[in-house]
């Protein structure tokens, strides 16, 4: 008799070509055998290589997809990607709580790949505020900087650390392209070194990532090592194809 799946929920932005937000998630999700759902957060208008907006889904909205879930599945982790604002991300993680007070992973999406900046002003404070009640931040060089007002990333990620856990990406990084850092909130740092470095890029790469740690947690690994496998899942991916579009496979 097959293994019952863990249920694993996205709660992240709509994109037309399947490359970032849900539908790349639920993608990564059933490559990792766990029972992939999603609550979007906007509709955006976009390509693979062109972001022309977003329609933002009303607040009450999207915890009305989350609760309506919530009723009737159980979830031990889900992912947060792109979300209006801090006060928008607050609301749904405090209101999630009073639910299952499942694991959060939040991979703070600051900015599309073609350039949109969706979040023109950052509070530190609530930054502060949301991160004690999650459980790994999954930020690149930029965002880690922009969410802590620190100049040197690795500064920026240890501060974080102080309040959970923190895989800081490296693919932003010009000291440490495409080596991963994971900050915890043990104050260990655990480095990931990729197998292969690939010069090309691929449109969600970093949603694809943070989905497939959390469905790795949800099957039971420990964050390191869910990290570790992530990392290599997301570079078959981005060496998948010569396109901005990747291929899923385990």
């Amino acid at each position: 008799m097959p293994k019952e799946r863990s249920c694993v929920l996205s709660v992240a932005g709509f994109d037309p070509s399947g490359g970032a937000g849900v539908l790349a998630d639920i993608k990564t999700f059933e490559q990792h055998k766990v029972q992939g759902m999603g609550a979007v957060t906007g509709l955006t208008f976009q390509n693979d290589s062109e972001f022309e907006g977003v329609k933002w889904v009303d607040t009450a909205e999207i915890e009305k997809q989350i609760e309506i879930l919530f009723r009737k599945f159980k979830f031990d982790f889900i992912k947060i990607g792109m979300i209006r604002d801090l006060e928008v991300l607050g609301k749904i993680t405090s209101s999630r709580l009073q639910a299952q007070n499942p694991n959060v992973i939040w991979d703070p999406i600051l900015k599309a790949s073609a350039g949109f900046e969706i979040h023109k002003t950052i509070d530190k404070k609530k930054v502060i505020d949301i991160c004690s009640s999650i459980y790994l931040i999954t930020p690149n060089a930029d965002e880690v900087k922009i969410l802590t007002g620190e100049n040197d990333e690795v500064k920026g990620a240890k501060e974080l650390s102080q309040y959970c856990n923190v895989l800081l990406k490296g693919g932003h990084s010009e000291k440490n392209k495409a080596k991963d850092h994971l900050f915890t909130t043990e104050g260990k740092v655990f480095p990931f070194r990729p197998k292969k470095i690939s010069p090309m890029g691929k449109h969600g790469s970093g949603c694809v990532l943070s989905s497939a740690i959390t469905a790795n947690l949800a099957n039971g690994l420990s964050l390191q090592r869910a990290c570790l496998r992530g990392k290599d899942y997301v570079t078959k991916f981005i060496m998948s194809n010569k396109s901005l579009l990747g291929h899923h496979k385990i």
